[in-house]
């Protein structure tokens, strides 16, 4: 199916009711298609959103109200991108030859024929959120009107739908969202590196990284990858861009032709420049990047260098890429500085849910109090702990699989300290923080770095991330 010239007695069937499939539905509408929405889950703002659907005229069905496959007529189903392409509806649409496309094909589809902002777009295991609201923040400081939307903040329907154009769009693109997307064609894109992750819902590796892969196809400008991830070089080559799309390499080393990079604490551009080959731009410097006096990690630098080059690729000044780095302030819970007591900073990356994100923050700091632990998944930790282990002042181990790396600390740092909180209660992080901080000296680090989800302990890793928040405020 191609998108038709009107949406108008369309039937479309949107499955989940999420931000995304409300997003969906709710467009879908407006232009007067026959929408159904079914839901296999109920209750809260899932229930709001369904409500005002209904107002609207549309059929929302839940649990084992909806359908187990694709009513007679269906003509489109659009998943949310949570729902795994293992789900008998879609692979009973798929069986019936009714197309399958996600929130952000149908954005794309639904653009307007003219003056369509130009999407910029940004995808890989880790860092992804960071590099996105960089971009925003450094095209915004360029006088661009931009959002920062997709797996991030606005939903990419409500971005390109709203009432006054951007000029440009900063997408963030998830696997799930990549894998049911067919046709985009982004002005620029990026792959900021590829780790193993969602390997349940993909079904393999090579699936999972194959589809990281697709945010380069029919890129029109500039195809950004990272020259320290030799697999995000590969799928850069193994993709079908449009001709003339240039390949830009981002590294936290010396760059090369071609490249965005770091001279001497200076953030570098030989991409973007007349004569690359003799001469660089500056973008920013290191200190522009350093937050209550916390130098950046190196994955932030890397994100940082990322999000210039999208923005470089578009036009933007190195002035407005100072700018904007200097202007942004990380999200919550992804390497934020929340306080310092004394001489000992403490950073909530509750973000890192697994063992890359993790093994990028115990790595950027020489002297650390790792704080860690929670649902590990079945991933392994030796790595992690081998890498971390010559940094650790101690480490404070909570959550359901803290034993698990509490065996791999005694066999790679057996000199090192370490703290088992039991506790699985509302005032746990707590007692963790108290522990911590007795273990720190002036120069330390206290970083809340789980490797593992939160989820037997706490809602979710930002409710994990406001619990040490909270914690550190407490020592104040």
């Amino acid at each position: 199916m191609s998108e038709p010239t009107t949406w108008s007695a369309t039937p479309v069937v949107v499955v989940g009711l999420g931000l995304s499939g409300f997003a969906a539905a709710d467009a879908l509408m407006q232009r007067d298609a026959v929408v159904t929405v079914i839901s296999r889950d109920s209750g809260g703002a899932i229930d709001k959103r369904a409500q005002i659907l209904q107002t609207l005229g549309v059929t929302v069905l839940f649990g084992d109200d909806a359908p187990a496959t694709p009513p007679e007529g269906t003509e489109l189903v659009v998943t949310s991108p949570g729902v795994p392409p293992s789900n008998t509806f879609l692979l009973a649409a798929a069986e019936a030859g009714i197309p399958v496309w996600g929130e952000v094909e149908l954005a794309w589809r639904m653009r307007p024929a003219e003056g369509a902002a130009p999407w910029l777009t940004i995808t890989g295991t880790n860092g992804k959120t960071t590099a996105v609201t960089m971009l925003e923040s450094i095209l915004q400081a360029a006088g661009l009107r931009a959002v920062a939307a997709g797996n991030v903040g606005t939903p990419i329907l409500e971005a390109v739908l709203h009432p006054e154009p951007f000029d440009v769009l900063a997408v963030e693109l998830s696997s799930f969202q990549l894998h049911w997307s067919q046709s985009l064609s982004p002005y620029a894109s990026c792959l900021l590196n590829v780790a193993p992750d969602h390997i349940d819902w993909h079904g393999s590796y090579d699936e999972y990284r194959r589809v990281k892969g697709r945010v380069f196809e029919q890129t029109q400008v500039a195809a950004i990858y990272n020259a320290q991830d030799p697999t995000t070089e590969q799928l850069l080559m193994d993709a079908d861009v449009v001709e003339g799309c240039r390949a830009i390499g981002f590294t936290t080393g010396t760059p090369a032709i071609s490249m965005v990079g770091v001279v001497d604490d200076v953030l570098a551009d030989r991409a973007f420049v007349d004569d690359r080959r003799t001469s660089a731009a500056e973008l920013a410097t290191i200190q522009d990047l350093t937050i209550d006096g916390v130098p950046p990690a190196p994955h932030y630098v890397a994100d940082a260098l990322a999000a210039a080059a999208l923005a470089r690729s578009y036009g933007v000044t190195p002035a407005a890429v100072r700018d904007g780095l200097r202007a942004y302030r990380p999200q919550p819970h992804r390497v934020q500085s929340v306080g310092r007591v004394g001489e000992v900073a403490y950073i909530d990356d509750s973000k890192a849910t697994n063992t890359d994100a993790a093994m990028a923050s115990v790595t950027a700091y020489d002297h650390i109090v790792w704080i860690a632990g929670g649902l590990l998944k079945g991933a392994d930790v030796e790595d992690l702990v081998q890498a971390a282990a010559p940094r650790l002042r101690a480490a404070v181990l909570l959550g359901r699989d803290r034993a698990q790396l509490a065996e791999a600390l005694h066999r790679h740092a057996p000199d090192v300290p370490v703290v088992d909180i039991a506790s699985t209660d509302t005032g746990a992080m707590a007692e963790v923080v108290r522990a911590a901080q007795s273990l720190a000296r002036p120069g330390d680090v206290v970083l809340l770095a789980p490797a593992a989800a939160s989820m037997d302990m706490f809602d979710n890793y930002g409710a994990r991330g406001d619990a040490f928040a909270a914690a550190v405020q407490g020592l104040q």
